[in-house]
């Protein structure tokens, strides 16, 4: 994989992973538009963990007062900050167990174009939908925990190729009454378990099949990824409140059409 080719991947799994429009989607595109093989499982790690990064940094002051306020809670002393750590650590849970049980099953058996592209356009509709009737009323501090677990088993729905880890997770969101903020905000946030989640299961497959590393390519699409995420992070919750979701809509669905056209 020549540095082009780097740059250009990392580029989509770092804008891709955080805005609401489906990473698997852009990346069953990306081979049949360029011809390019495979980019491998050591890739797929490096690409991981800058967005892992960005996420990590971005967020640092709010996880440090969540560690913290996490731990007090442990001897009762409970605050908004607790609260909030304790619904990312519950809102991980069924994403972590259906990935254990099921991921590859259900990748084996889904990960076909067509089923990306149904996804892509029904979980956006949905996503439209939500944020059309939401009330917009609370941040994502007044998150209780069984709202932190419903946000959570619609993390684990997205297990299915197309559907949008951050789309279905704000949708969820704003379905339970959150401003768009919150809800991308509470997104990003449980992003960083179930990226660190993605890294470890994905390590584990590359142990398993050895394969040549380039350590400079790698190097370069962990800095490109995690910058460009960073990026995005940034400046999708800036704009959040003036744009809402539909320009992210109206993407879902043309690029679902796209591979419709492409793979019927």
């Amino acid at each position: 994989m020549d540095y082009f080719q780097t740059v250009l991947l990392a580029l989509i799994q770092g804008v891709t992973e955080f805005l609401p429009i489906s990473s698997s989607a852009h990346l069953i595109l990306v081979p049949v538009v360029t011809g390019w093989p495979d980019q491998g499982l050591a890739f797929d790690v490096a690409v991981h963990a800058g967005s892992l990064a960005a996420v990590v940094v971005y967020f640092r002051e709010e996880l440090r007062h969540m560690a913290v306020a996490g731990v007090r809670s442990l001897a009762g002393r409970h605050d908004r900050e607790s609260r909030l750590a304790w619904a990312v650590v519950l809102g991980t849970v069924p994403v972590v167990g259906f990935g254990l049980a099921g991921k590859s099953t259900i990748e084996a058996a889904l990960r076909g174009p067509l089923v990306i592209a149904t996804t892509a356009i029904v979980f956006g509709l949905l996503l439209w939908w939500a944020d059309a009737r939401a009330r917009q009323e609370r941040d994502e501090y007044s998150i209780g925990w069984r709202e932190a677990v419903l946000v959570g088993l619609a993390q684990a729905v997205a297990l299915i190729p197309g559907t949008s880890r951050s789309g279905i997770t704000m949708t969820a969101g704003l379905m339970l009454g959150l401003t768009r903020e919150a809800s991308a905000r509470f997104s990003f946030l449980l992003s960083i378990p179930t990226l660190l989640a993605a890294n470890v299961l994905i390590g584990r497959d590359l142990l398993r099949e050895p394969q040549s590393v380039d350590w400079g390519v790698l190097a370069l699409g962990t800095v490109v990824a995690g910058l460009s995420a960073y990026a995005c992070i940034h400046y999708f919750i800036r704009l959040l409140s003036r744009t809402g979701m539909l320009p992210y809509v109206l993407y879902r669905i043309a690029l679902g059409l796209l591979l419709f056209w492409l793979f019927w």
